[in-house]
């Protein structure tokens, strides 16, 4: 009994404070305008739905290379940026998605997903209540895809934004297209989008020494097991380029004895399965990500003495012809994630202490640094500073990643070619 009157003084309360934010006319000056700014930093608490957030946008000049940095978060929250494997940018470009901590932690919500606009830098909350890490930006369409349990569902991104900016925000169910539900057998974990936007993968833990792949068709809704693996699968991405091909780790936490792997299927469903880059026992591959509809691009990580008895640094590998490219490594303890423009003629590489540097895929002695910092305390990657994790955008020009610089993490954003 006492629970419940708590709770119901505790629901007038936010609504006499609600009832001041909104109306704020104090000695006859109107205020109202400013209602949002309740909605800044370290305040915000709420798992509001549609919700707007001012502009955290801080821009600063890099003390040692002089370019311009925007800090697009800048709250004391744990900003991140989503993996590199996937899509940042909504696909018109207007938007970046990220995910923040931001929602009250009282009723053990997870972190939610915002959309930042590029243009304003405004903040929009875009996923509500209990969410799945299973989050995928759409490659043509302004649209989300997730997993909300075993239900795959198509989150219309665009509209959302759009009512969320005229106040007119529906329900998050208001906004969502049932695709498919998996078996209850089956439990998800991870998403990848085909290239044609009409199937996704997925894999699934049978027992502790073998998981699966699985594509849901779109169209049909059906679940179909392509592999069975004993490992588990971990990092699982599709090609953005090409439908049926899609590229998965041997997941360890750590050094595994062959991480990459590629499956793909041709137009009579056949199931075609190998490693990628077959590993020397020296050899620590990490951060694999395409490098365009024939390439991948990947690590060999340099920062321990028996790795450095081959040559360890930033390589791509030719999906169709097997040809390995190096394109270089840098001081102590060497780069550690990477990622290329789309026409594969730039590569962002970063390493443990935090720098960011461009490197010319064709010529690695071509490389410029382009912002230092960010990781402050760290000389190896086992610290708890953030992982800068950098994704290029779509039109080449932008760089975004992690960064520990003025919180513990936020999300920063960097020109490709500075002024």
């Amino acid at each position: 009994m006492k629970k419940t009157v708590d709770q119901i003084l505790i629901l007038i309360l936010s609504l006499i404070f609600f009832q001041n934010v909104q109306a704020q006319n104090i000695n006859g000056k109107d205020y109202t305008h400013l209602a949002n700014v309740y909605n800044t930093f370290d305040i915000a608490g709420d798992d509001i739905f549609g919700q707007r957030f001012l502009s955290e946008n801080y821009t600063f000049k890099d003390k040692v290379t002089g370019v311009t940095v925007n800090a697009l978060t800048t709250s004391r929250h744990g900003n991140s940026k989503m993996y590199q494997t996937h899509p940042q940018w909504t696909a018109d470009g207007k938007y970046i998605v990220f995910t923040s901590n931001r929602t009250s932690k009282k009723d053990n919500y997870d972190s939610q997903y915002y959309a930042i606009s590029t243009n304003d830098f405004t903040i929009t909350q875009i996923t509500t209540g209990k969410n799945s890490r299973d989050f995928h930006l759409g490659w043509h369409k302004n649209v989300a895809y997730q997993f909300k349990g075993n239900n795959l569902i198509e989150i219309d991104v665009e509209q959302l934004l759009k009512d969320s900016e005229t106040g007119n925000i529906k329900s998050s169910e208001d906004y969502e297209t049932l695709l498919a539900t998996v078996p209850k057998n089956i439990k998800p974990s991870g998403l990848g989008l085909d290239a044609s936007e009409k199937a996704a993968y997925f894999s699934s833990k049978i027992n502790e020494s073998l998981y699966a792949i699985y594509k849901v068709d779109f169209i049909t809704g059906k679940t179909v097991k392509l592999k069975e693996v004993p490992f588990w699968v971990g990092h699982l991405q599709a090609n953005p380029f090409v439908k049926g091909e899609l590229m998965y780790c041997w997941e360890t936490r750590g050094d595994s004895p062959q991480r990459m792997w590629y499956l793909s299927i041709d137009k009579n469903g056949k199931v075609t399965n190998r490693p990628l880059y077959e590993e020397r026992e020296n050899d620590w591959v990490t951060h694999e990500v395409f490098m365009g509809p024939d390439k991948v691009l990947f690590h060999l990580m340099g920062h321990l003495d028996r790795l450095q008895e081959n040559q360890t640094g930033i390589y791509s590998l030719n999906l169709r012809t097997n040809e390995l490219k190096f394109h270089g490594q840098t001081g102590v303890g060497g780069y550690w994630h990477c990622n290329a423009t789309p026409d594969g003629k730039w590569i962002a590489g970063d390493t443990f202490d935090g720098k960011l540097y461009r490197i010319n895929a064709d010529n690695p002695k071509d490389t410029t640094l382009l912002t230092t910092g960010h990781r402050l305390l760290s000389k190896s990657p086992f610290s708890s500073e953030a992982h800068m994790h950098q994704s290029i955008s779509p039109d080449g020009k932008w760089i975004l990643f992690n960064s520990s610089l003025l919180t513990k993490n936020d999300i920063m954003i960097v020109p490709v070619h500075p002024k």
